[in-house]
This record gives C-alpha cells, sequence and structure tokens, in this order.
C-alpha cells in the first residue's frame, strides 16, 4: 500500500464522516442550537416584558399612594372640620345651659326679693300698727283692720 492509496483511504473515510455528521448529527445539534436559542429569546423577551410590568406596576403603585394620600388627606379635613363642628356644638350647648341657669337663678332672685319685699312690707305694717298703737294709745285690732293694712302694704 502506498501512502497515495492511503490517502485515498482517508480522504474517503473523512468524506463518509463529514457526510454522516452533516446528515445525522448536525441537524440535531442545529435543532437544539436552534432550540436553545429560541428558551434565550423567549428568556430576553420575558425580561423586557417583565421590566415593562414592572415599570408600570410601579406607576401604578405610585398612583395609588397618591390616592391613597389625598383620601387621607380629606379624611383628615372631614375629621378637623367634625371636630370644629362638635367644639362649636359643644360651646352653644354650653352657652344655652348658661343662658338657661342665668336665667334660672334670676327669677330665684326675683322670687327671693318678692318675699323679702313681702317679708319687709308685713314688718312695716306691724311697725306701723305698733307706732299708731303707741301714738293713739291703744291698741288697733290687726283683724278689723287687715283690709287698710294691706293697702298700706302694697304701697310700700
Amino acid at each position: 500500500m502506498s501512502i497515495n492509496v492511503t490517502l485515498f483511504v482517508q480522504m474517503l473515510v473523512f468524506a463518509l464522516l463529514v457526510w454522516f455528521t452533516m446528515t445525522y448529527i448536525w441537524p440535531v445539534i442545529r435543532q437544539a442550537m436552534d432550540e436553545r436559542e429560541q428558551q434565550i429569546a423567549d428568556g430576553l423577551a420575558a425580561a423586557d416584558k417583565g421590566r415593562s410590568d414592572l415599570e408600570s406596576a410601579e406607576a401604578e403603585a405610585q398612583t395609588i399612594i397618591a390616592a391613597a394620600r389625598d383620601q387621607a388627606r380629606d379624611i383628615l379635613n372631614k375629621a378637623s372640620s367634625r371636630a370644629t363642628g362638635i367644639v362649636d356644638e359643644a360651646r352653644s350647648q354650653g352657652e344655652d345651659e348658661k343662658r338657661k341657669r342665668l336665667e334660672s337663678a334670676q327669677q330665684e332672685i326675683d322670687v327671693e326679693v318678692n318675699r323679702a319685699r313681702d317679708e319687709l312690707r308685713h314688718q312695716v305694717a306691724t311697725i306701723a300698727v305698733a307706732g299708731a298703737e303707741k301714738v293713739l294709745a291703744r291698741e288697733i285690732d290687726a283683724e278689723a283692720h287687715r283690709e287698710l293694712l294691706d293697702r298700706l302694704a302694697a304701697e310700700l
């Protein structure tokens, strides 16, 4: 065997190996590579979609937070105005109670003044009768002159 035959056989074996590899092995490897490339592309697309979803979720979260802040501010304003209303209502009720107590006290004072006047009239009438008794030097019948004494007390 010469080197030419050996070289020719080796070239033939190499060509068969290349044909076999290209026919049966290369399509399987190429399919695995294409599947891997597709998985990587899907992963990148999912990452991009996830990133955009995250951005939209962050924007929505900011919107929700802003709405919650506005709602909290409204609640605080309503609570403040309600508290002011309660204070004003309590103040009004206090003023009404004060006015009622003052009126009641004034009525009690008026009753006491009238009673004191009646008592004073009675005492003045008694003193007047005693003075008249002394002046006339005789006793005046108080029962007989009750009408006169009542008129005198009313004038005082």
